[in-house]
C-alpha cells in the first residue's frame, strides 16, 4: 500500500504533485426525483436564484484554478440546454446590443469564458451509474489528475471561499494521491447517508478506510458523509476501466472505484466549510434557494 508517509516524503524531496487543471462535472442523470419538470429541464439547470445549479459547480472549479472542464451531459434536449448555456450565443447578444440592452445581457455575456469547456454526451446504453461519466471521459483525462463532481450538488459559503480549492490545497499539504470532500453532519443522522469511515494520521488529517451505506447504529457524535466531490490521480482510470456493475444495484458506481483505490492508496478526507445542499430533490433545492437568498 502506498502510504501517506511515502507521498509526503516525495513532496519534501521536491517531487511535487502536478497542478490540477481539469474537472469532470456529471449532469447526465434522469432527475427522477424532480419529475415532472425534469422531463424537459435538466435538473442541473434549475435555478438557485438567477443562476442554474451547475454554474455554481463551474465557478467553484474556477476558484480552484481549474481551466479545463468536461461536462458529461445526457443526449438530446436535456444535454443541449447545458451546452447552450456555456456556449457563445452571438445572435441573441447582437439582438440585445442593437437595442442598447448591453447591461441586461452582461450577466450572460461571458459564461463561455469561465473555462475551456468540453461536452461529452453519455449514451443511453446498458451502462448506468455514477462512474460512467469518468469512464467515457477517458480521453479528456489522459494521464492528468482531475476533479470529479456532480452538477446538482451545491456548497454555499458565506466567506467567498472555495471548498474545491481547499480540497486541492489540503491534498497537496497532506501528500496523498487522492482526496475527497466530506460534509459533516450530526451522528444521529448517519442512517440517512453514505458515511465515510476514517482513521487519523494526525489531528488534522483523516484518511479513508471505507464507506458505510446508511449505518443504523453510528456511535460517534458526528460523521463525515460522501458528497461526490473527488480529487483523483490520472492512474485511477485503470480502476474505472476494470469496474464491473455493482452486484446489488447493477450500476457502475464511483464509490466502488474509490473503495478499491483506498485499499491500496491513502485517500484524504477533507471536511467542507460550505453548507451542503442536494439540489436533485425538491426539499434540497428549495433549501438552497432560501440559503442563497440570505448570503
Amino acid at each position: 500500500m502506498r502510504t501517506l508517509a511515502i507521498y509526503a516524503a516525495r513532496n519534501r524531496e521536491g517531487d511535487d504533485q502536478p497542478v490540477v487543471t481539469k474537472a469532470i462535472i456529471a449532469v447526465a442523470g434522469f432527475g427522477s426525483r424532480m419529475l415532472p419538470v425534469a422531463k424537459t429541464i435538466n435538473k442541473c439547470m434549475l435555478p438557485i436564484l438567477n443562476k442554474p445549479v451547475v454554474q455554481y459547480a463551474v465557478e467553484d472549479c474556477v476558484r480552484a484554478n481549474i481551466n479545463q472542464i468536461a461536462i458529461v451531459t445526457a443526449p438530446g434536449q436535456a444535454g443541449s440546454q447545458v451546452r447552450h448555456y456555456f456556449t457563445a450565443d452571438p445572435d441573441t447578444e447582437a439582438y440585445f446590443h442593437e437595442r442598447g440592452w448591453d447591461d441586461k445581457w452582461a450577466p450572460a455575456a461571458h459564461l463561455q469564458d469561465l473555462a475551456e469547456f468540453t461536452f461529452i454526451e453519455q449514451p443511453r446504453d446498458d451502462r448506468y451509474g455514477t462512474a460512467v461519466p469518468a469512464m467515457i471521459a477517458r480521453d479528456f483525462i489522459g494521464d492528468d489528475d482531475f476533479l470529479l463532481l456532480t452538477g446538482d450538488d451545491l456548497l454555499l459559503r458565506h466567506d467567498g471561499g472555495s471548498d474545491l480549492a481547499d480540497l486541492v490545497a489540503r491534498r497537496q499539504q497532506a501528500g496523498t494521491p487522492a482526496a475527497l470532500a466530506a460534509a459533516t453532519v450530526d451522528g444521529s443522522q448517519a442512517h440517512r447517508y453514505g458515511v465515510l469511515s476514517t482513521r487519523n494520521h494526525d489531528a488534522e488529517t483523516h484518511i479513508l478506510i471505507g464507506m458505510i451505506e446508511k449505518p443504523q447504529d453510528w456511535p460517534k457524535p458526528i460523521c463525515y458523509i460522501n458528497i461526490s466531490r473527488y480529487l483523483l490521480p490520472g492512474e485511477i482510470t485503470s480502476y474505472f476501466d476494470q469496474l464491473t456493475p455493482n452486484p446489488v444495484t447493477g450500476e457502475y458506481q464511483t464509490t466502488d472505484v474509490i473503495e478499491a483505490y483506498a485499499a491500496e492508496h491513502d485517500i484524504l478526507v477533507s471536511p467542507t466549510t460550505g453548507s451542503y445542499y442536494d439540489c436533485g430533490n425538491l426539499t434540497g433545492w428549495l433549501a438552497a434557494n432560501n440559503a442563497a437568498a440570505k448570503l
